[in-house]
């Protein structure tokens, strides 16, 4: 009986001596756990933002250099500077309007189709992360979403490109920015928006990465511009070759490159998601290339180097809202309908309607971007992303294919919303601006060409005394120049 209650009592002075020792080990575990969960969502959180300003980079880089080029060397060569200038511009005045009000506008909480003045002046907008992207700063989100505010608006310039005024460009495409862009991002994009299928809109479209917000806005949007300017002075009797498509190929090159940031960075994280929108973005591009190229060749009996580049970016735009929704063997095929799609838009389409779309801003981006919101809500997957759930968390399906026969009618809602909203928005935008400064330049000025008259500059001086550096543009009597070809005018 003795030894039992001393063994007992040894045991008891044991464990009360290990007890503390065991508490400590305890809690240093838990600070061990808590500090490598805390490592790695730093980690993750550093990776994501990483990628997205990476991503942000590679969209602002879409509009310059790669619009800019694109744009540019596809006018005339007394045009080339102004082109390249409305592009630039966006670079400038969008930013300031967006720091403002315009990404309260877009995403904000607010009503249905606005958002509300919560972030203005980015109120509230910093390092901590905001609701809809849970692993980068708010800051990196608000300036990546800028980046495709920039650039919509300047797609719409190659419609009207030739012929107007830079002023008039420059209000229309500000005012264009605050009435058209920024209620369609939040009526797709922003929380409570509806169109946004995520987060809680009554009509729950697909549009990953900008199909309806920015290409189906922007190319209807170019439509009316060019009906409204009118065809530039000899058009289409007076050819109207492109100064430059080596312009134009690198300027495509950097638009193809710098789409894996506008598609492959709308899935907010570098992972999974990101990596399959990579993916389709590559695929569909490659498959509209050919599409164009396959039916041009056997039209015309030649593959042109501008229907090459031509049917990429329709690629592109084609793939734009899917991009996040479907597998890459779908990206092929949405891409090879949009290069066909689109290829007869910027022939036939526009010869049997007569419109002078001076760049095919609406054949590519406008047919291109309606042509994949519809193809999105047949070929999206629910195993790529699922979008709805029953009530058992369980996914359901996505697209037609799938078995969802209703999304096509809600790509089909979301895109005439943007049709509307971006065709009615532009003529009245377009009728007060011509009121008050006017938005067509003069024939004279049309004739000498934007880089002169709207901006006293020229793109090419390629007269130069190659000794004295001198000008010699107008007398080619100098031994130097006595066996060269004169310069062919505009």
């Amino acid at each position: 009986m003795k030894n039992k209650l001393a063994w007992r009592t040894g045991a008891m002075l044991l464990l009360g001596s290990l007890f503390p020792t065991m508490t400590a080990l305890a809690q240093t575990v838990e600070e061990r756990l808590a500090k490598a969960e805390a490592a790695v969502a730093s980690a993750q959180t550093a990776g994501d933002n990483a990628w997205m300003l990476v991503c942000s980079a590679l969209v602002l880089m879409m509009t310059g250099p790669g619009l800019a080029l694109f744009y540019s060397g596809l006018v005339r060569k007394k045009n080339v500077l102004a082109t390249m200038m409305q592009s630039f511009i966006m670079m400038g005045v969008i930013t300031v309007l967006w720091s403002v009000f315009g990404y309260s506008l877009a995403f904000a909480k607010g009503t249905s189709f606005i958002g509300g003045l919560d972030y203005l002046f980015l109120k509230g907008v910093g390092t901590d992360p905001s609701g809809y992207a849970a692993t980068i700063p708010h800051l990196t989100f608000m300036v990546y979403q800028l980046m495709f505010a920039i650039i919509t608006p300047a797609l719409i310039t190659g419609a009207f490109a030739e012929r107007m005024k830079f002023s008039a460009m420059l209000l229309f495409c500000s005012l264009w920015a605050v009435i058209v862009y920024f209620p369609l991002a939040h009526m797709v994009w922003g929380d409570g928006g509806l169109l946004n299928a995520f987060l809680g809109g009554k009509v729950p479209a697909l549009d990953f990465a900008g199909g309806t917000v920015v290409h189906i806005s922007s190319g209807f949007s170019a439509l009316v511009c060019a009906l409204y300017l009118g065809k530039r002075l000899g058009y289409p009797k007076t050819p109207f070759a492109p100064h430059s498509l080596v312009l134009s190929v690198i300027g495509a090159c950097l638009l193809w490159v710098g789409w894996f940031g506008f598609n492959a960075g709308s899935a907010v994280a570098a992972g999974g998601l990101a990596s399959n929108a990579f993916v389709t973005t590559h695929f569909g591009a490659a498959a509209a290339t050919l599409g164009w190229l396959v039916v041009e060749w056997l039209r015309q009996g030649k593959p042109t180097v501008l229907g090459g580049i031509s049917g990429a970016v329709a690629g592109l735009v084609g793939i734009t809202p899917a991009a996040g929704f479907v597998t890459p063997m779908s990206a092929l095929a949405i891409g090879f309908i949009a290069g066909i799609v689109c290829y007869f838009a910027v022939t036939e389409l526009k010869k049997r309607l007569g419109y002078d779309d001076s760049l095919d801003a609406f054949g590519v981006h406008g047919i291109g971007g309606f042509t994949g919101a519809i193809l999105t809500g047949v070929f999206a997957n629910s195993a790529i992303n699922t979008v709805f759930k029953d009530a058992d968390g369980k996914a359901l399906p996505s697209g037609l294919l799938e078995g969802n026969p209703k999304q096509v009618l809600n790509q089909l809602i979301a895109s005439l919303i943007a049709i509307v909203l971006g065709m009615v928005g532009t003529l009245i935008l377009l009728k007060l601006i011509d009121l008050v400064v006017g938005v067509r330049v003069s024939g004279e000025d049309e004739t000498i060409g934007l880089d002169l008259s709207q901006h006293g500059e020229e793109g090419y001086n390629l007269d130069m005394d190659l000794i004295t550096g001198s000008a010699h543009s107008e007398s080619y009597s100098d031994p130097v120049f006595a066996t060269a070809p004169k310069p062919v005018g505009d």
